[in-house]
């Protein structure tokens, strides 16, 4: 160091273990002892505290048949490894409380149709692993959640559309289909071959608002087919979209998770489409190089334990 070059604080001073042992020896008045205590063999205590000496330039410890006892240099030293381990332990309390409060609760954002008709269930399922764990959850469209994990304002998002946003790591974890509706007394509802993209490109739908996964992926569709008509009517939830649909407002577009029931009670009629793609992937979304752990991670394992 004389010659002004910076030396690490690790390379200066000794480690806590050594610290710890030292303060041992201070309480026990015996290296054999203090070794004990540190469930470590007398030989390898005695190499620490010369270690430490060397390290440090100075005598620590006066050996003897009797006993171990401090050098006056010991006795100084062993005030400030006091006070060191001393800072470690109330690191480490503080550093257990950070990780108690983060597996104590976890904050979920989520697009409307995994929040509805997915995440009830692996809620559910979490809630028998981790009893104590306290949920939040935010629902909204996929940018909404994107935007809420980019922010660090959850903990793990679940997003419908076609591309996970920069910024974000993502897994797939199920699969899902958009499917084109109407109610029993709509014209469509009679058509054995359903309809081709390019009328269902020209024709006023019941949607989902921009930003939404479901409207994202309609989008892409039928951007060949002349993209997408003006909305008859732009809703911001699932159950909008199907009330407007089964009053018989005209067709809609949504997951067949979230028609299921309506479908296979005949509220509403399913029309096949030719010509467009409209599967897509649903995904879990977290911060790049922040994989996702505690309740988090656990929740991630479910979703694929459960598609």
């Amino acid at each position: 160091m004389g010659n002004g070059e910076w030396v690490p604080l690790a390379h200066r001073v000794p480690d806590l273990g050594a610290l710890e042992l030292l303060l041992a020896v201070a309480r026990i008045g015996s290296l054999s002892g203090a070794a004990k205590r540190m469930g470590i063999t007398q030989p390898a205590a005695s190499s620490r505290i010369r270690a430490m000496e060397t390290r440090l330039g100075v005598a620590l410890v006066d050996r003897s048949p009797r006993g171990s006892t401090l050098t006056a240099e010991g006795a100084l030293v062993t005030d400030w490894a006091r006070r060191v381990v001393e800072a470690a332990e109330a690191f480490d309390a503080g550093a257990q409380a950070l990780r108690g409060r983060r597996d104590s609760r976890l904050r979920v954002a989520a697009s409307m149709t995994i929040a509805e008709y997915l995440l009830p269930g692996w809620l559910i399922a979490l809630r028998g692993q981790r009893p104590g764990t306290a949920v939040s959850l935010h629902a909204g469209n996929s940018a909404v959640v994107a935007e809420r994990v980019l922010a660090h304002e959850a903990d793990l998002g679940f997003v419908e559309g076609l591309s996970v946003p920069e910024g974000l790591d993502s897994a797939v974890i199920a699969q899902d289909r958009l499917v084109v509706a109407v109610a029993p007394g709509h014209a469509w509802a009679r058509r054995t071959k359903g309809v081709a993209a390019a009328e269902l490109a020209a024709t006023p739908l019941i949607l989902r608002e921009w930003g939404s996964g479901t409207r994202q992926v309609l989008d892409a569709a039928l951007a060949q087919s002349g993209g997408l008509a003006a909305p008859l009517l732009e809703l911001a939830s699932t159950t909008a979209v199907k009330a407007a649909a089964l009053s018989g407002a005209g067709p809609c577009v949504l997951s067949e998770l979230a028609l299921g029931e309506e479908l296979a009670a005949r509220r509403l009629v399913e029309v096949p489409v030719t010509g467009a793609a409209l599967g897509r992937a649903l995904r879990a979304v977290w911060p790049v190089g922040n994989r996702p752990a505690g309740p988090a991670r656990d929740l991630l394992s479910l979703t694929r334990a459960r598609p």
